[in-house]
């Protein structure tokens, strides 16, 4: 009898060899293989001649000794799924690649992402390129010791002592064009390595495709990461079809399946196993319970016992785990956020450097850390929030987990100072973004108690968030920072910052208090001075952001209490004490004294002090306003803006006096008719203010007048629509003092004759908090000037005596009082009223101070006389200062 000569016989020859030895004809050999009954012909010819076989017969003989001959099967031999799979286009065209040009293909991650789906897909996917078929091994059942038994089982290879069982499975791979699938590889990795380059050496045509939460080492591997599925796409159509799995009705809006989704960080099981549970508890349900997330994402009976619930998974890995790697990982559960080397280092004090790296290697390779980009030029990490999650468990169980949390409280306090010092540099905000939320968690599991560590910590972090526009935040943790001062001049000190961070929120009950009880904390006369100072101060100058405003008698009281420590030497205290007297001196119509206004500013320069300078040049500029003089307080609030450059940008009380400044310009240049330069200081407000944080709203409303005055009425209301959303969206804040901007667009509505105005009435009113807007001293005057300026646009005279009486009121607030007294006697005119031409001259006593009221006033002059030399004036008028709708009325 011949032999078999196996060098030379070719793939295609041992695949005809395995069905003549099972007795197959050349019609069915073809039909298989897909190929033709003549091609079959003449590889049984070669291999009669190869083999030296006399005939057919021996030649199956002759292939029946050979033990690693198998028919090829029909088709692959893969689990069939019972769920349908959904997204990973990108994954699974990568993984076809990678088995075209790669013999070894892993495809690594961590538990639950999907590394078992994407694989038999893929697999199926390029079954038709392995006429020896497609061959899946599970090893999660398989012990160490047992993987080369468990191949050949599923190979249908029996042990032939005492030849090795490796032997005969990498004969049974010979020459065969297979794809071999093994699957959870990561706890008997060494077996499987041994394993795979014994059959890849064996078996030339041989392709082996493995999932693994680690990659097996092998020579010519390649890995390929399977990423969580990605938000707004296939993470929610996987939980939609999961879900209608197990209830055909059920519905969700799109906004909570995202959000769901990313609290379970895109992973499939995840999103499987709660999809499930929202069938059964909603959508809203599902959201609460995932404030447990591994309590929540606990499946059905059934299937594979790894799989019934997140925490089995987790459990998987972390059992694969030695202990020093559980160690690190349970460590790193307390990075809310990620984290770099430097911070896994912090959190292990009892460990070297280099060995924190080496571990923290072996976490990432074992798909329990996963790295990622960050802000800076070094790397970055972080545990999946899922993961997380189970490390927390297990963090809380361990030992030593006070010691980590101190670490983790003195870096984080660390990397806040660090990050304060930066705050000139450009790049400190993604840094810091990078960071915000572990700082946060460090400082919140702190007591309320003295603590210098607790304290940096929330002292820095309190201007940080201040500097990246959340005051809200930055006056919680000021305040919070109090309470673990180790001094009282600390706490002092934090109380006024939190106090300042208060007002730029225009929150002027809140920030009183804190005055107040920054005096209370004081532990000498001078600082209860101060607070005391600071407080009379704040009651008058922002009196429109109190709720309850502090009565005139306390107010009073306050500043003699204050002015009981003096003290010529201290200079802050001393330009305090001066701006209290300034500002109270006009209680109680909150009218500062010009002349000690003069004497606080003198004082503020001999400071040097540029937050004390600006604030007493706004008591100066408010004592000219509410004197009628108008240009004069435009001047000194330009010479505040002059003053700018010399403000820092990153501290509360450097905020409120740019945010108070932006707004003094602002209303000044509108209150003198300066439409162009009202325009330009809202532009720059825009960029500049600092409130744009948390109130972006705020620096679109100062462009409402100025563009409705301007006559560009479609811009000014588009504007106004997002700026009321942003409003509400903040949760309506009482901002009284700048209602006006919103009253102005009833009267852009009412010029444009969209019969929209009521409706912009009824907001103006719920921004400024009252039901009639008189009873708003800041709404008065503006009301009355809208009023007017709608009737003489309409010619509606029928109420024109009550109108124009509302014109004339003694406002207290002196922005809008020349437009309302112009408006109002324009009206008079039209009108035809007995006192017209007494209003008129009222109107033009002030119109002096603004040119929009001198431009209105020269038109009812020379409507009221036929005078056309008054009516050019107004023309001209108009046209300087870009009052476009008036000057076409005029003309």
């Amino acid at each position: 009898m011949g032999s078999l000569p196996w060098d030379d016989i070719s793939a295609r020859e041992a695949e005809v060899l395995a069905a003549v030895r099972v007795h197959q004809t050349n019609a069915q050999i073809a039909n298989r293989l897909h190929i033709s009954v003549r091609t079959v012909e003449s590889h049984v010819s070669a291999l009669l001649r190869k083999s030296g076989a006399c005939d057919r017969r021996e030649l199956a003989e002759l292939a029946g000794q050979a033990a690693d001959l198998e028919p090829p099967p029909d088709e692959a031999t893969l689990p069939e799924a019972r769920t349908s799979f959904v997204g990973r286009v990108g994954e699974i065209e990568a993984a076809r690649a990678a088995l075209s040009t790669s013999r070894l293909v892993t495809l690594t991650g961590p538990g639950g992402v999907g590394k078992t789906r994407l694989a038999l897909t893929a697999a199926g996917a390029v079954a038709t390129r392995f006429p020896a078929g497609v061959v899946y091994v599970d090893l999660v059942p398989v012990p160490a010791g047992q993987v080369v038994p468990a191949v050949a089982s599923v190979l249908g290879v029996t042990e032939r002592p005492p030849r090795p069982l490796l032997d005969s499975v990498a004969d049974r791979v010979r020459r065969r064009a297979m794809l071999l699938v093994l699957d959870n590889c990561e706890h008997v990795l060494d077996d499987v390595g041994g394993l795979v380059e014994t059959l890849l050496r064996a078996g030339r045509q041989l392709r082996v495709l493995t999932t693994s939460r680690e990659r097996l080492g092998v020579a010519g591997e390649e890995a390929h990461a399977v990423p969580p599925l990605p938000l707004g796409s296939d993470a929610e159509v996987l939980f939609h079809d999961r879900a209608r799995g197990v209830d055909r009705a059920f519905t969700a809006a799109p906004a909570l399946v995202t959000a769901a989704c990313a609290r379970l960080d895109g992973l499939p099981l995840a999103i499987e196993l709660a999809a499930a549970r929202a069938a059964a508890i909603g959508i809203d349900g599902l959201l609460t319970a995932l404030q447990d997330q591994l309590q929540a994402v606990v499946g059905a009976r059934g299937g594979e016992a790894r799989h019934h619930s997140l925490r089995d998974v987790l459990g998987w890995s972390h059992d694969l785990l030695d202990p020093a790697e559980r160690a690190l990982f349970r460590r790193l559960s307390v990075f809310a956020a990620g984290f770099d080397l430097d911070a896994a280092v912090a959190v292990s004090p009892r460990e070297r450097p280099s060995t924190v790296a080496h571990l923290l290697g072996r976490l990432v390779e074992k798909s329990l850390v996963t790295q990622q980009l960050g802000a800076g030029p070094g790397s970055r990490w972080r545990l999946l929030e899922t993961v997380r999650a189970f490390a927390v468990e297990r963090f809380n169980e361990s030992e030593g987990r006070e010691e980590v949390l101190h670490a983790h409280l003195e870096w984080a306090g660390r990397i806040a100072v660090e990050l304060e010092g930066r705050l000139d540099e450009n790049d400190w905000p993604a840094r810091f973004d990078e960071v915000v939320d572990d700082l946060r968690a460090a400082f919140a599991r702190t007591e309320p108690v003295p603590d210098p560590v607790a304290h940096r910590l929330g002292r820095a972090l309190a201007r940080l968030t201040f500097a990246r526009g959340s005051f809200v935040e930055s006056r919680t943790h000021y305040r919070a920072a109090a309470e673990r001062a180790t001094t009282a001049d600390a706490a002092v000190r934090d109380l006024r910052s939190a106090s300042e961070a208060a007002q730029s929120l225009a929150d002027g009950d809140e920030a009183f208090d804190l005055l107040l009880a920054g005096h209370d904390r004081a532990a000498d006369e001078r600082d209860r001075a101060v607070m005391l100072a600071l407080a009379v101060i704040l009651a008058n100058r922002f009196a429109g952001d109190f709720r309850h405003p502090v009565p005139a008698a306390r107010r009073a009281e306050l500043l003699r209490r204050a002015v009981r420590t003096r003290d010529d030497d201290d200079l802050e205290l001393g330009a305090l004490l001066a701006a209290a007297r300034a500002w109270q001196a006009g209680a109680p119509r909150l009218e500062p004294d010009r002349d000690l206004a003069d004497v606080a500013i003198q004082a503020a320069h001999e400071t040097g002090d540029p937050i004390l300078i600006q604030g007493a040049l706004d008591c100066a500029n408010v004592a000219a306003a509410r004197q009628g003089r108008l240009r004069k307080a435009y001047r000194i609030a330009r010479e505040r803006l002059d003053l700018l450059p010399a403000l820092g940008r990153h501290r509360p009380g450097e905020g409120i006096e740019k945010f108070d400044l932006f707004h003094s310009v602002s209303m000044c240049a509108l209150a003198v008719g300066d439409l162009p330069g009202a325009l330009a200081i809202a532009a720059r407000a825009t960029e500049e203010d600092p409130v744009n944080g948390d109130y972006p709203f705020v620096s679109r409303l100062k462009f409402l007048a100025p563009l409705t005055l301007s006559g560009r009425f479609d811009e000014a209301i588009q504007l106004g629509e997002t700026a009321f959303a942003e409003w509400r969206e903040a949760g309506s804040p009482l901002l009284a003092w700048l209602s006006p901007s919103v009253a102005m667009l009833g009267l852009a509505a009412g010029l444009r004759g969209d019969g929209d105005g009521g409706r912009w009435r009824a907001r103006t009113l719920e921004f400024a908090g009252v039901t009639e807007p008189r009873r708003s001293p800041s709404l008065a005057a503006c009301t009355a000037f809208v009023e007017a300026r709608l009737a003489v646009h309409t010619g509606r005279t029928t109420d024109a005596a009550h109108l124009v009486h509302n014109a004339f009121e003694e406002f207290t607030e002196p922005w809008y009082r020349a437009y309302a007294n112009a408006a109002g006697a324009e009206l008079a005119v039209l009108a035809g009223l007995p006192d017209a031409d007494k209003r008129l001259e009222q109107a033009e006593r002030i119109a002096g101070e603004n040119d929009w009221a001198a431009a209105c006033a020269a038109r009812a002059r020379g409507r009221l006389t036929g005078d056309r030399a008054a009516i050019r004036e107004s023309i001209a008028i108009w046209d300087r200062i870009g009052a476009r709708f008036e000057l076409a009325c005029t003309r």
